[in-house]
């Protein structure tokens, strides 16, 4: 799954090569006619399909299965699968913009490519083998524009609190469960620090992407945009908003809490598996990590804020159809096998999408994996870049806010400036 920090950098000069060529598309949109049947290509005809991922390693090869096993079930079609890795918003934007987009692609940023892609509203509702009731339905809310659907949940993650559990046994101290708050969790990283050893409770990044932070923004009641996306000064200037900033900060001040993933240090999963800090929280990337490096590591779903409910955010990837495909039909089934039972079996890096799945897996049974679905439940409000389509641009300020926050700075004051060098793109 694609991780947003490195994305968000990249799409301000994605959004750029866009404006070069999205307004001439190579080809008008297609009425598609999917659903009624199983489109194949024409007798002695190969169809190719492009399908662009970000994906690179033994991630790709699991991308290159799938594709051969869609080739197997569609005879005269070749699915040409196109690695773009950490260079992806660069390359998919220089093909929309030289109108020499793949047919279907890995996405995430709607608001920035909405008008190069295909709704897919139609063919779902065309379409009764889809089983859309088989999906979680908050994963449908991160793929939508406007009221649109421009992507096919795929895979995802949310976050909870990772903790080592020879570290809390060494301590005495219980494991945290579903339920506790953040002054259980602040005492919790207390008992768990130990100087000495130089060991802490928690890790703090050295660089937080604020998307990531938004579900504990949204759990202290606050959020860094308004609801309609037209202003943030309130916003991502509350209290609310400032408080729950404040109190990551206040960890590494008083020491509870070390900075980890700077220049020069270890990343915060190294620091996690060498038993340095005793909780952690991220998705479900660095658990197999945590797995072969054989720590005894549980999972619990993040801590709320006392009387206020809590609520999380979701890291989705979706995969979409180009506007200008000329091979709509047969995309929009690549895109449907993308989606199906089978091809979710084979991805590993992401959590299923199907309910189906998860239930064949045992997944919403499984101690390490049941907090990300029960995560799952709170997240429905909707992120940011999703509201405001000049997101990326403020996001840069909000980001530098955060990390200074984070080293000491006071909170309303950095994010007061946050708001005063970013409120030129509500303009």
């Amino acid at each position: 799954m694609k991780r947003r920090m490195l994305l968000a950098t990249t799409a301000i000069l994605s959004a750029s090569l866009l404006a070069a060529g999205c307004g001439k598309p190579a080809s008008e949109p297609q009425n598609s006619a999917a659903g009624a049947q199983t489109p194949s290509s024409e007798p002695g005809k190969q169809v190719t399909l492009r399908f662009a991922t970000w994906d690179t390693g033994d991630l790709l090869k699991i991308q290159e299965t799938i594709a051969r096993q869609f080739e197997a079930k569609h005879p005269g079609v070749k699915v040409q699968v196109e690695a773009y890795g950490d260079g992806f918003d660069q390359k998919l934007a220089a093909s929309i913009g030289a109108n020499n987009a793949p047919d279907v692609m890995y996405m995430w940023d709607f608001p920035t490519y909405s008008q190069n892609l295909e709704p897919l509203d139609a063919m779902m509702s065309a379409d009764a083998g889809l089983k859309p009731d088989d999906f979680y339905p908050g994963l449908f809310n991160y793929v939508k524009i406007g009221g649109k659907t421009y992507g096919m949940p795929a895979g995802f993650t949310t976050r909870v609190m990772y903790y080592n559990k020879k570290l809390f046994d060494e301590a005495n101290v219980p494991y945290p469960k579903a339920g506790w708050t953040w002054d259980d969790f602040k005492e919790t990283a207390k008992k768990l620090t130990n100087p000495a050893k130089k060991q802490y409770g928690f890790g703090i990044r050295a660089e937080n992407d604020p998307y990531d932070l938004q579900g504990f923004i949204w759990s202290n009641g606050g959020s860094f945009i308004s609801p309609d996306g037209k202003s943030i000064d309130g916003f991502m200037n509350g209290k609310e908003t400032a408080d729950v900033l404040q109190m990551f900060g206040s960890l590494v001040k008083d020491k509870t809490a070390v900075i980890v993933g700077g220049k020069n240090q270890q990343s915060g999963d190294d620091v996690f598996k060498a038993g340095k800090i005793a909780m952690w929280e991220s998705g479900v990337w660095p658990l197999d990590g945590f797995k072969e490096a054989k720590i005894d590591v549980g999972t619990v779903v993040m801590p709320a804020f006392p009387g206020k409910k809590l609520k999380g955010v979701i890291a989705e990837s979706a995969v979409s159809i180009s506007k200008s495909s000329k091979n709509k039909d047969m995309a929009w089934e690549f895109v449907k096998y993308y989606a199906s039972d089978e091809a979710i079996k084979l991805r590993t890096s992401d959590l299923p999408v199907r309910k189906s799945v998860v239930a064949e897996k045992k997944l919403d049974q499984d101690p390490l994996y049941q907090s990300f679905y029960k995560m799952l439940e709170a997240c429905d409000d909707t992120p940011a870049f999703l509201l405001n389509p000049k997101w990326n641009e403020v996001n840069r300020n909000l980001t530098s806010a955060i990390n200074t926050i984070m080293l000491g700075q006071n909170a309303k004051d950095s994010l007061d400036k946050a708001v005063k060098d970013s409120e030129k793109f509500f303009k």
